[in-house]
Order: C-alpha cells, then sequence, then structure tokens
C-alpha cells in the first residue's frame, strides 16, 4: 500500500472516495474511522473529528460515502440492503487500502448501523471496539415520519440549497436516503441479529430529544449483545449529539477509547 496523503481520494468497489485524516496514519497508529449518518459527508462531521484526534492522540479517519460529498455518484434507488452492502463489501476493502492495524468504528445513524454490521457481521480482530452515536437497528414509526417530514422540508424550504454546500450530487445523497427510509418494504429492515456476533465493546450515544429514534434503539442493543454495552442518553441533544452536545459527547467517546487503548 503507498503513502496516503492527508486529503484525497481511494479507489474503492469501483467508486471514487473523498476522505481526510487527521493526526497519524491508520498503518503507524490505532486510528478511528468515522462512518456518517444518512445524508452526512466527511466535511459534515464539522470539527468533531479533530476534537477527537486531539482528545484521545489516536488518528482519525474520516470518508464520504459513493454518493455523499464530492465522492463518486451511485444509480438510484439504492437497495434497501445498501448499509449491509457498505458494511460487508465495501467498508472491508477501505479498512485494507488504508492500512488499518487497529481502531474503533464509530459511526452516527446510518453510519452506526454499518458499524454494527461490520463488526458483527465480519470477525476483524483490527477493531477493538464500536462507538455508535444514534443508531438504527429495526425501523420505527417515529423514525419514518421524522423521515417524511424532512422530505417536504427538502422540497419546500432552502434545506436543499444548504446541503447542497457539502454534496456535489445532492439529490442523488437526499433521494437516495429518503427513498429507501420511506420504500414500505424498509419497514421489515432489521439488523439486530448481527448484535449477537459482536466481541468487542460497544458504547452507544443517544440525544434524549432525538426525532428518529428512541430508547428502544439502546433496549435491543442490550438484549442482543453479549459484549459490554455502555449507553449514554444525552441530555437536551436529539439526533446530533456530537454537534448539539460536543461536549459531553467528546468527554464519553474519548473516556471509552481511553479505556480500550494504553498510550503510554
Amino acid at each position: 500500500m503507498s503513502t496516503l496523503s492527508p486529503t484525497g481520494h481511494l479507489h474503492i468497489a469501483g467508486h471514487d472516495l473523498e476522505y481526510r485524516m487527521i493526526g497519524p496514519a491508520p498503518s503507524e497508529r490505532p486510528a478511528i474511522v468515522m462512518l456518517h449518518e444518512g445524508l452526512g459527508s466527511a466535511a459534515l462531521w464539522g470539527d468533531f473529528p479533530q476534537a477527537l484526534q486531539a482528545a484521545t492522540g489516536m488518528g482519525v479517519f474520516v470518508y464520504s460515502r459513493a454518493g455523499y460529498g464530492a465522492s463518486s455518484p451511485v444509480a438510484l434507488p439504492r437497495p434497501l440492503d445498501y448499509m449491509s452492502r457498505e458494511a460487508l463489501e465495501v467498508l472491508p476493502t477501505l479498512l485494507d487500502s488504508i492500512g488499518f492495524r487497529r481502531g474503533i468504528l464509530l459511526g452516527h445513524s446510518d453510519g452506526a448501523s454499518i458499524a454494527a454490521i461490520y463488526a458483527g457481521g465480519t470477525a476483524d480482530h483490527r477493531v477493538r471496539g464500536i462507538v455508535l452515536i444514534a443508531p438504527h437497528f429495526v425501523v420505527e414509526e417515529v423514525s419514518v415520519a421524522s423521515i417524511a417530514a424532512i422530505r417536504q422540508t427538502y422540497e419546500t424550504t432552502d434545506l436543499r440549497g444548504k446541503l447542497s454546500r457539502w454534496h456535489q450530487t445532492v439529490d442523488s445523497a437526499f433521494y437516495g436516503w429518503n427513498d429507501a427510509w420511506l420504500d414500505p418494504d424498509f419497514r421489515r429492515w432489521d439488523i439486530s441479529e448481527y448484535l449477537a456476533y459482536i466481541r468487542v465493546p460497544v458504547a452507544i450515544l443517544q440525544g434524549e430529544d432525538d426525532q428518529y429514534g428512541t430508547v428502544r434503539q439502546i433496549e435491543i442493543a442490550r438484549e442482543e449483545c453479549y459484549c459490554p454495552v455502555d449507553a449514554t442518553l444525552v441530555p437536551q441533544s436529539g439526533h446530533s449529539p456530537h454537534r448539539e452536545a460536543a461536549e459531553l459527547t467528546l468527554a464519553t467517546v474519548s473516556e471509552f477509547v481511553r479505556r480500550i487503548f494504553d498510550f503510554e
């Protein structure tokens, strides 16, 4: 593997995926690989990756999945098992390509679901723990209602313009995610079976006022996982605790990482 530049694109599974690296390369030190939400991108994490790197001393690797940010577009509609495909077909190749040796997967929303599928669906000894921010393991009515509402917002307000700052193909990014979740067949989507196969510590953070999911998601993790599960309900926060309660989220994630890795 050639040396990675701090920013650039990786050709993975037929797509060019934008990425950026903060701190040591994944081939040099333990790394946190960040997996964004259903409307996210590498840039939409804001300064959280930099803060995480400073707090933990680990390298941080962020990237945009195909169809998001400055990565290659994808054909629509997305298959309803797109998160499983991302976890089991794309992510293994990406981790190999960046020289990932050991570390943490940190995902938000869709990205958290992808991290859980990967941890339970592959026996990757390099992954020593996973952080799941606002994960989905099953579809809840509140999720569908909120996703239907944001479609209305996207089509009637300036949300499209705001998101176009972060996505080169903004309609593809939005409808690829939104259409899948609103497909009637998606109501049967359920990845809880993967949880029983996770063999590393799990940290879950969920906003008390999360408009896309309830504490049922945490309850499912506790019911299905045999591994340690640390759950934190973040007060005065909705679906994005790393933005809405950044200090508490950073402290919680950093402490979880410190318990797993010793940098002395």
